[in-house]
């Protein structure tokens, strides 16, 4: 067999099992990164990434071992990624007509909350970021999201304590208040 037919026959078997991957995890990369931008533009961007990603390079080695925990923690980073970019772009917004796009909309307190939330959880540590997911949006148990991130249920608790409390501190200082 030619070089160049090895290569095609590769490349269509990777196309096709990335094709099952994206057909078994795309939602759950997707809710993942929705849950931490809030944004369904930038949790779209996010799967697309990903899987472009996967595409163009291959799976890593520890991909096939655990292909849902590993994609669960490339959406929490691309997506925690994509809010600190939003902050950065909105800090480059020109003050001078800064006050003019404040007087032409009403601010929704929900809006402002879940601003405030996501930008609260882009602060937080990757790892306690994944196991809030884990936790608030995906429903898992301390033990499940032990097992999924190869972790003991103590430590997985003790980050989720440690995660919700930072979260409360945080959103305190966002509001105004003093802790």
């Amino acid at each position: 067999m030619s070089p160049v037919a090895a290569l095609t026959r590769a490349d269509a078997a990777l196309s096709e099992e990335l094709e099952e991957v994206f057909r078994a995890h795309a939602r759950l990369v997707y809710h993942t990164a929705y849950s931490v931008t809030g944004s369904p533009q930038d949790a779209e961007d996010v799967v697309q990434a990903i899987f472009l990603q996967l595409l163009r390079r291959g799976f890593p080695p520890d991909f096939r071992r655990n292909p849902k925990a590993y994609l669960y923690r490339a959406a929490v980073n691309r997506a925690l990624n994509a809010v600190k970019s939003r902050r950065r772009r909105a800090s480059d917004v020109d003050p001078a007509t800064l006050h003019l796009a404040v007087e032409a909309s009403v601010v929704d307190a929900k809006a402002d909350l879940e601003e405030r939330l996501v930008t609260a959880i882009a602060q937080l540590n990757p790892r306690a970021v994944e196991m809030l997911i884990l936790r608030y949006e995906h429903d898992y148990s301390e033990a499940d999201i032990g097992r999924l991130l190869g972790t003991s249920r103590g430590v997985v608790a003790v980050t989720l304590f440690r995660a919700r409390a930072r979260l409360r501190k945080l959103l305190r200082v966002s509001s105004g208040e003093r802790s």
